[in-house]
């Protein structure tokens, strides 16, 4: 370990001291104190996730009133964006996807409104860089990717109505319009197309404990992806007859993304999560959807044609009831 390296690391430990004596002496004891369990949860000076014990803290802050609950987040959030440190900031976005997993309703809900805006990149992390040394380089390029995944995995959440550890009984997609089934896909696909883009430089840093930990999670929720695309693409097959033709085409769009992030997602997870069952209706029902979409486009060909004929034979009578009389005008037969 260099010079550099060692005085950083100390450097960090001696802000965690700081930080923690400051919330000692604080006059606020409720932010206080969900501070305390934020700043042992996210220390500096190593590449561990936050021990069981620590994120087991971070829960029980969500068991107490919306405020305690609500304080929770804001200190989460302000650790997060104050850092400059890659490793104290992938074990923030690690505790947050903790929440999201474990958290109680009323902690995630106040991370569901956190900002009140919403939206894509609410975690406000895509120009993250730790330039201290190469290897924080790359290590912000996994702050990066995390900060997506979990934007992506919240986004999926407001979409279906829950989270994705929680799942929907699969009879309950039956009553959903062919639209609401289609933006559910979509978002789907959309969580796996951008999991797609790990930093794919930088793989080796699965090695260390954190990022190893990290790709777990994601891996888990990225199955829970799959059983809900799975249910989704199953509903919409049966229903494929009654499918307008831009409803087809929307359907099939997504199963060529999803389909074009398979091989990327492997670089990954390599034989994690390959789910045979799943890629073997998605290539079935790729096929399917291929025919039924010539078959509407061959028969609105027809339709066009057809009553092309229609105009044709009405303009042939119109002409064999009347001819132009010599003086110019139109006289029945």
């Amino acid at each position: 370990m260099g010079y550099h390296k060692r005085l950083r690391i100390v450097s960090g430990i001696l802000k965690d001291k700081g930080s923690l004596i400051k919330t000692t002496l604080s006059t606020k004891r409720h932010k206080a104190s969900a501070r305390r369990v934020i700043l042992r949860a996210t220390t500096h000076g190593s590449s561990v996730p936050p021990s069981d014990h620590r994120i087991a803290a971070v829960i029980g802050l969500g068991h107490g009133s919306r405020f305690t609950a609500c304080t929770c987040i804001q200190a989460v959030m302000d650790r997060l964006h104050r850092t400059k440190d890659s490793s104290v900031a992938l074990k923030c976005l690690y505790t947050i996807h903790n929440i999201i997993n474990k958290g109680s309703f009323i902690l995630k809900d106040q991370l569901a409104i956190y900002p009140s805006s919403g939206g894509r990149n609410f975690l406000n992390l895509s120009t993250f860089r730790d330039g201290s040394d190469s290897e924080t380089c790359e290590m912000s390029a996994w702050v990066r990717w995390y900060a997506g995944i979990l934007e992506q995995n919240l986004m999926v959440s407001r979409v279906l109505g829950y989270h994705l550890n929680s799942p929907r009984s699969k009879n309950e997609v039956i009553g959903f319009l062919n639209s609401d089934l289609l933006k559910e896909l979509d978002v789907l696909v959309n969580f796996a197309d951008y999991l797609g883009n790990v930093p794919a430089d930088s793989l080796y840093l699965q090695r260390k404990s954190l990022v190893h930990e990290i790709v777990r999670l994601v891996s888990e929720d990225y199955r829970s992806v799959q059983r809900e695309i799975f249910v989704r693409v199953t509903e919409l097959g049966a229903r494929m007859v009654s499918l307008s033709w831009s409803e087809c085409t929307e359907f099939l769009s997504c199963i060529d993304r999803f389909e074009g992030c398979k091989e990327r997602i492997a670089v990954l997870l390599v034989n994690r999560n390959r789910n045979d069952d799943l890629w073997g209706l998605i290539n079935e029902t790729k096929a399917n959807l291929v025919a039924a979409i010539e078959k509407k486009e061959n028969e609105g060909k027809m339709v066009v044609v057809a009553t092309a004929d229609n105009e044709s034979d009405k303009l042939t009578r119109f002409s064999q009831l009347f001819r132009l009389a010599p003086s110019g005008r139109w006289v029945e037969f």
